[in-house]
């Protein structure tokens, strides 16, 4: 549901962004906006139900060691603040252009989360620290590696084309090479971006293909690559070797469908242009192609690949402690607890029997170690 909301919303966002004047389609846009908002409320509204604890998940153990086990949290907004400074500060004396840009954005958008961060309520935490790693992992991924390139060459406004150059460029036309596609990588006067050089079947003129940072997919990973990270973080509570595997196959298809989608427009446009079409087809195969590709393996990778990876059990719990009742159960075995089989209570509130939470060592829902205490349900 929440595949076909962002669709539907995307589709009507594209209509009012670049309206088809004359035609009926252009009023398509209001009715796909409100059906994409209206579903994906529906599909993302939290329901009444128990609230999941996310406190042993990695996204907050993480969370709790780089804030000094929480202490840095009530200093998130100043940092905030302070990033949201020292961005505009690079852009206004350093960079060319005071103009903000894809990583100015991207970087502006960390520093709210942080500022956000305290503010959101406690039954969300494990949406809040969605967001706030989200964010942080693509400005790891997108934005810090340009930054370290850019002092390295002593060139502030260096382009991330260099990515087309090692990652792109050279595997795509190796690609095209096997399939019998003859093409030449090399590089385009006034840009910095590669060019692809092939001479589609019927046209007796070469057809050059700047790869450009627009083109190039690099952002579409950087966003998946990050918000797979967080959502393994948020979801899982151990790394195992099944979520290394997971991690691997994630960035593995990223990269791989983002090959293949410049395999494809190359392809339309060498296979079906002639005179007549004016390279028609490889435009239009450049624009809905990603499209395409991408909802493909997203289909393909979350439909199929996490069924081998399920997602750990979370323990569930309200959000006031009540007093144990006899229906009361491990949170552990899940067996009724009773005065025959001694119990204790976790700091958090849940009850284990003294049994179940010395073999496993540590509460499963908040991380504390064992301690065992006099308490027992009565």
């Amino acid at each position: 549901m929440i595949l076909v909301a962002l669709v539907t919303t995307f589709a009507g966002v594209g209509l009012l962004i670049d309206r088809p004047k004359g035609t009926i389609v252009e009023w398509l846009a209001l009715p796909l906006l409100v059906v994409g908002g209206g579903l994906l409320t529906l599909a993302v509204w939290p329901s009444t139900d128990a609230a999941v604890d996310s406190s042993s998940s990695l996204a907050s153990r993480f969370l709790r060691w780089v804030t000094m086990n929480g202490r840095l949290v009530p200093f998130f907004p100043v940092f905030g603040v302070a990033l949201i400074i020292t961005d505009l500060t690079y852009n206004w004396v350093l960079s060319a252009t005071p103009a903000l840009q894809t990583e100015d954005t991207i970087v502006l958008l960390a520093a709210l989360s942080l500022v956000g961060y305290d503010r959101v309520p406690d039954r969300f935490a494990r949406e809040r620290d969605f967001v706030l790693l989200f964010f942080i992992w693509l400005n790891v991924i997108l934005v810090v590696p340009l930054l370290i390139a850019r002092l390295a060459s002593a060139d502030l406004e260096k382009s991330v084309d260099v990515y087309s150059w090692l990652a792109l460029a050279p595997q795509t036309s190796a690609v095209l090479s096997a399939l019998g596609v003859s093409n030449q990588v090399r590089a385009v006067a006034g840009s910095t971006a590669p060019g692809l050089t092939f001479t589609p079947q019927h046209l007796s003129v070469q057809v050059t293909l700047v790869i450009t940072t627009a083109c190039s997919g690099i952002y579409s990973f950087g966003i998946f690559a990050s918000a797979f990270v967080a959502y393994v973080l948020t979801e899982y509570q151990e790394l195992s070797n099944r979520i290394w595997l997971l991690l691997g196959l994630g960035f593995g298809t990223a990269y791989i469908a983002n090959v293949l989608r410049m395999v494809i427009i190359v392809l339309v446009g060498y296979y079906t242009d002639t005179a007549e079409t004016d390279l028609q087809n490889l435009l239009i195969a450049h624009s809905y192609a990603g499209w395409l590709i991408f909802l493909g393996w997203i289909a393909l990778f979350w439909g199929v690949i996490l069924r081998f990876v399920p997602r750990e059990p979370r323990v569930r719990h309200s959000q006031s402690l009540t007093p144990l009742r006899s229906e009361s159960r491990c949170a552990i075995c899940e067996m009724v607890l009773s005065p025959v089989v001694p119990a204790t209570r976790c700091a958090c509130g849940l009850y284990y029997h003294r049994t179940c939470i010395r073999e496993r060592g540590r509460c499963p829902a908040c991380g504390r170690p064992s301690v065992q205490s006099p308490s027992v349900p009565t």
